[in-house]
């Protein structure tokens, strides 16, 4: 891949891969390492999360079209090495937790299961991410993101109870917005057993956490939805909307200039401080990434620059 033309997204539009695929196979080995290596980069780049995790579904029995399909986000990697999150310091008295919650519905062809994606702020930077396969089959849209919704609710309940431990101070209420009223209603109203009791009870820890004052649901449209960008691969216009919002961004150019004033050894110059946002998010990573470092350990090459 090397003096390979970069892309301007790390997957094509409304691609398509299965397990049942035709094409010839390609070196499971090699295929492994790669994706292995992606996924370790995905621990700093959210725009990476989907279209990793899509590629990783294929470990198994790797064939042509994934390998195609990995090849691109490599391209799209070498398009991109210098950009990274920007975290920001800001002046606020309590800063606000806020979560996205999104899924698509039976995206995988293969088991018609959905793809659940969460991405959660510390005031404007993102801290923790998730783009997952869901363990059932959602039967509608709503089902899809009520377990979606699920998910990023036990993670947003956890990480106030960690900012509250920081901070030593009650936990703030954190934020969840999704863009799906059906599930909205379904959170807000527990008199709706026919629409619900099919699903697993684990799932409504969301209801509970919502009727406790755990976290607050609002609604918010699909145009504004970051989760989005973990759900599903988006068109470079849309896609690179999103990828500004989450907050990447060049750190060659802008910010370069700010990081360069960070002393190595780890003392400060010009009052330029560490945020304290980056600090939440290595705390964290240390907690949530661990796990995933230490189980794929095999997998660890470093992509060659």
């Amino acid at each position: 891949m090397a003096g390979c033309n970069p892309c301007q997204v790390p997957m094509a539009t409304r691609l398509k891969l299965s397990k049942m695929s035709t094409e010839p196979l390609v070196d499971a080995t090699a295929y492994r390492s790669i994706v292995g290596s992606l996924r370790y980069l995905v621990n700093t780049r959210p725009d990476l999360a989907f279209a990793v995790g899509y590629v990783s579904r294929f470990l198994e029995e790797p064939r042509k079209d994934h390998l195609a399909a990995v090849k691109q986000i490599l391209r799209y990697v070498a398009g991109t090495k210098s950009w990274g999150l920007r975290y920001e310091r800001k002046k606020e008295k309590q800063v606000q937790l806020t979560g996205f919650s999104d899924s698509d519905f039976a995206g995988d062809v293969d088991a018609r299961k959905s793809t659940t994606g969460v991405i959660f702020f510390l005031a404007n930077s993102p801290i923790t991410w998730q783009s997952m396969k869901q363990k059932v089959v959602a039967q509608s849209s709503c089902e899809a993101e009520y377990i979606a919704a699920a998910n990023a609710a036990c993670q947003g309940v956890w990480l106030a109870r960690v900012l509250a431990e920081v901070h030593g101070s009650a936990p703030s209420v954190p934020m969840l917005k999704v863009d799906n009223k059906s599930a909205i209603a379904l959170i807000k109203n527990s008199v709706l057993h026919g629409h619900s009791k099919h699903i697993e009870v684990k799932y409504h820890l969301v209801r509970e956490s919502a009727e406790k004052g755990q976290i607050n649901v609002e609604f918010i449209r699909s145009e504004e939805q970051l989760g989005d960008v973990l759900t599903k691969p988006l068109g470079k216009v849309k896609f690179h909307e999103f990828r500004a919002k989450i907050g990447l961004v060049d750190v060659r150019g802008k910010y370069s200039k700010a990081q360069e004033e960070i002393v190595v050894n780890g003392s400060l110059a010009r009052g330029f401080p560490i945020p304290y946002c980056e600090v939440m998010r290595n705390l964290v990573m240390r907690n949530l990434v661990m796990r995933d470092f230490l189980h794929n350990a095999r997998y660890w090459p470093v992509l060659a620059s």
